[in-house]
C-alpha cells in the first residue's frame, strides 16, 4: 500500500517548558507532549538513522514558546497538524528546505534526515527529537565552544557541558537500521490507520 500524499504545513507558536528531565510542548488544542531525556549536545549538523521520525523544535529567546516541525511525516492529516500548531515539511531525496532562519533540513539519501542549525541565527534553542516505536533520542544544537563535554545538558540548564566531538554528528545507535518510515511521535491511532498529533507520551 503506497504512502498517502501529504502537504507542507506552516507551524504556529506553541508553548514550551524546558525541564531537567526533558522538553514539554503544549499544543494549540491544549494537549501536552513530553520528549523525555537529557538532550545530547551537537554542533552544526546531525544526521539521523534511516527511517526515523524527526521532529525539530526551535524556541524563542524566552524559551517559553517555539515552533515544532515534523520532517517527512506521512501519517498525520493536515487538519490535525493545523489544530495542534505543528508544522510539517515533506522532502524528496536530495532536497533541502529552511525550516526556520538558521535551521535547515535535507534528505541526503538512504531515508536519512540531516539537520543543520546555528542557534545564534535562530535566536533561540534548537532541539531535534529522533525516534521510532522502539525508542527516542534528543539532541540540542550548541555553539562549537559549548559542545566539549561527555554528557548531555538538561534541557533547562544552559551551563552544563554537552556531548559532541565533531562538526557533523551521526545519530546512529544500536537501532540505526530500524525501518520505520516518517510519522508522528505523539500520536494515537485512528481506526482508519491515520494518526492524531498530541497523543500521550506521559
Amino acid at each position: 500500500m503506497s504512502a498517502p500524499n501529504r502537504n507542507d504545513v506552516a507551524p504556529a507558536s506553541v508553548s514550551v517548558s524546558l525541564r531537567e528531565e526533558g522538553v514539554e510542548v503544549e499544543y494549540l488544542d491544549g494537549r501536552v507532549s513530553f520528549y523525555r531525556g537529557v538532550p545530547q549536545r551537537v554542533e552544526e549538523s546531525l544526521t539521523t538513522p534511516p527511517g526515523k521520525q524527526t521532529h525539530v523544535l526551535v524556541t524563542d529567546p524566552t524559551e517559553t514558546e517555539g515552533v515544532l516541525v515534523y520532517v517527512n511525516d506521512l501519517k498525520t492529516h493536515d487538519d490535525i497538524l493545523e489544530q495542534t500548531g505543528v508544522g510539517r515539511v515533506v522532502l524528496g531525496e536530495g532536497e533541502a528546505e529552511e525550516l526556520f532562519p538558521g535551521v535547515t533540513a535535507r534528505r541526503p539519501g538512504g531515508r536519512r534526515t540531516e539537520i543543520e542549525a546555528d542557534p545564534a541565527v535562530a535566536g533561540g534553542r534548537v532541539f531535534v527529537f529522533v525516534e521510532d516505536d522502539w525508542g527516542e533520542d534528543s539532541y540540542e544544537f550548541v555553539a562549537a565552544e559549548s559542545a566539549d563535554g561527555t554528557d548531555g545538558a538538561p534541557a533547562g540548564d544552559d551551563e552544563a557541558d554537552g556531548d559532541a566531538d565533531g562538526d557533523d554528528v551521526d545519530a546512529d545507535g544500536d537501532d540505526a537500521d530500524t525501518d520505520a518510515d516518517g510519522g508522528d511521535a505523539d500520536v494515537e491511532a485512528d481506526t482508519d490507520g491515520e494518526t492524531d498529533a498530541g497523543g500521550g507520551r506521559e
